[in-house]
């Protein structure tokens, strides 16, 4: 007969999700949640943070909403101090928060390259910066904890006028790299998930019309991966055996030739 332990092998963790308010953070809350951890809910929209818990509650599980923005550092921090005082800090950040605004570089859409700059490079280093020593803390405590950061194919292949995403996207999992480095021999496996095309509000963000025509006609060939696929892939990394660190994990369509 399985303990709950192993119906649940997060339980007594404690998850930090950003982007949750929606798509694939949302859907990465859930499941976390489903699988035992205690779920800190970060994102702008209060409103839909809330909703989100309510449903995680009436599933059994436990989580906290915090509305902030990432790319204000001492929000963040705010955030994290706030994680460290109810729950005693968290074991596992998935750093997920992001946007995809593609466009001809030469519309030099100078305010879309430095929003995607802001979110999807400083505020992933904000969190980082706010939570790495909670990560290294229950590392040392425990022995493993998990820092995950939302990449994209787009790090590794080419996409014409998605340069400056690309570009933010290449960051992220360069740096994750690194990190591994750095913070693997403190027992914090440091992981990028590099998606594909995901059926979530990042494409309604697109202003582009070449870039619409092209997400458009994909959807008549190639059935996109859903947050539910992304989520389940975050929980199997998550419960690994700490001795296992799944470095760079790239998900596709079926279909999707790159």
């Amino acid at each position: 007969m399985a303990t709950e332990t192993s119906a649940k092998p997060l339980t007594g963790r404690v998850a930090v999700v950003t982007g949750a308010s929606s798509g694939i953070g949302e859907a990465s809350a859930e499941h976390l949640a489903e699988l035992g951890a205690a779920v800190v809910v970060l994102a702008r929209r209060a409103a839909r943070l809330d909703d989100l818990v309510v449903r995680i509650q009436k599933a059994g599980g436990t989580a906290v909403a915090i509305a902030v923005d990432v790319t204000g550092a001492a929000a963040v921090q705010a955030a994290a101090d706030r994680v460290a005082a109810e729950l005693g800090g968290a074991d596992l950040l998935f750093n997920n928060a992001g946007v995809m605004l593609p466009a001809p570089i030469e519309e030099l859409a100078t305010d879309q390259w430095q929003h995607q700059i802001d979110l999807n490079i400083t505020g992933l280093m904000n969190v980082i910066g706010a939570f790495t020593p909670q990560l290294v803390k229950a590392a040392g405590e425990r022995g493993v904890a998990d820092l995950i950061n939302t990449s994209s194919i787009a790090a590794q292949n080419i996409f014409p006028n998605f340069a400056v995403y690309s570009g933010t996207k290449a960051y992220v999992t360069h740096l994750s790299r690194h990190l591994r480095v750095e913070l693997g021999a403190k027992n914090v496996r440091v992981s990028a998930i590099e998606p594909g095309i995901v059926g979530t509000e990042l494409q309604s963000h697109v202003t582009d019309d070449g870039a619409n025509q092209w997400l458009d006609g994909s959807k008549e060939t190639i059935e996109w991966l859903t947050p539910q696929d992304i989520a389940q892939t975050i929980g199997f990394i998550a419960t690994l055996p700490p001795r296992a660190n799944l470095q760079q994990v790239t998900i596709m369509p079926t279909r999707q030739p790159s």
